[in-house]
């Protein structure tokens, strides 16, 4: 498989901190890849490092093939386009002014191609108005149309979501699919919004303690996110006991509820139940969402950032 971005072993220490340990990852040619994980986990660190921002302490990474160590890095790095953590833009300016700027910034002739951005983005009907009167959503989308003047087919967003209404996380979720699908721009998105994310990637990183733990595409994780009945019950150590007894497994999510995966006769189970003085109040079928996949990954506590 061909990889826009392959990292070695990437590691980067501030004093005593290593934020970056070890961390290996592999980002296919026309995905959207989804890095996952709590704060403080080294996603931000990784992007910064990859967009040249910042050194990594050890190990490597390469960009189309081309190592960080190589002085042709920089001909690669003219093919990604970020939004690392704010979008870069010019609040008292309009947002074909805001383009025209970047244009200008990386050394384009002539200012071909801003309407057609502007239209891509939904703001072709903004006219003059200043980029400081701008929705959050509005803005995010003029942080990724200024990433997009230098024609990029790596394109990477650092929570591009975060703050939005729901009606701006729809548009920035359809802009970064019509990117990747028609334009077939690669794209690595980090997200602490686990259903927003799981709309949108065909692959994930699991990252923890400054490492990727695992890596699995869209398809692997929806064949390994098992079915399952969450049951609610008046006391859920009865419900073990009795699930215990049948070999079935399962999973206790707090005093009444509990996740079972296991095909179960309902009446045989209310029956057993009845002998521990104890009743069903609901039964659910539901399918493991990234998000538990990831919490049983990683191991609960926190998982936002």
């Amino acid at each position: 498989m061909n990889y826009v971005l392959e990292t070695n072993n990437l590691c980067k220490s501030y004093k005593h901190f290593k934020a970056l340990n070890g961390l290996s990852m592999h980002i296919p040619f026309g995905s959207i890849y989804g890095i996952v994980g709590r704060n403080g986990a080294g996603k931000t660190t990784l992007i910064r490092l990859i967009c040249g921002l910042q050194k990594p302490t050890e190990g490597e990474y390469k960009l189309y093939g081309i190592s960080n160590t190589n002085k042709n890095i920089s001909k690669s790095r003219r093919r990604m386009g970020a939004v690392v953590e704010t979008p870069s833009i010019y609040l008292d300016m309009s947002a074909e002014d805001n383009l025209k700027q970047q244009y200008k910034i990386i050394g384009l002739p002539s200012y071909d191609g801003i309407d057609d951005i502007l239209k891509l983005v939904g703001l072709e009907n903004t006219g003059s108005k200043k980029a400081k009167n701008f929705s959050l959503g509005m803005k995010q989308r003029l942080g990724i149309a200024i990433a997009l003047c230098a024609d990029p087919d790596f394109l990477v967003l650092d929570e591009p979501i975060n703050g939005l209404d729901p009606q701006g996380i729809i548009e920035i979720r359809e802009l970064i699919l019509r990117l990747n699908q028609e334009r077939q721009i690669t794209v690595l998105i980090s997200s602490h919004i686990l259903d927003e994310l799981s709309k949108l990637a065909t692959h994930y990183g699991f990252i923890d303690g400054g490492r990727i733990i695992k890596e699995i595409s869209a398809k692997e994780l929806e064949a390994a996110a098992r079915k399952c009945l969450l049951m609610e019950v008046t006391d859920v150590k009865a419900l073990s006991r009795v699930l215990d007894r049948l070999g079935v497994e399962y999973k206790i999510l707090s005093e009444e509820k509990a996740n079972v995966y296991a095909k179960l006769n309902i009446s045989n189970i209310a029956m057993e139940l009845a002998k521990e003085n104890a009743e069903i109040i609901s039964v659910t079928e539901k399918d493991e969402s990234l998000e538990s996949f990831y919490v049983e990954l990683i191991g609960g506590g926190t998982h936002n950032g």
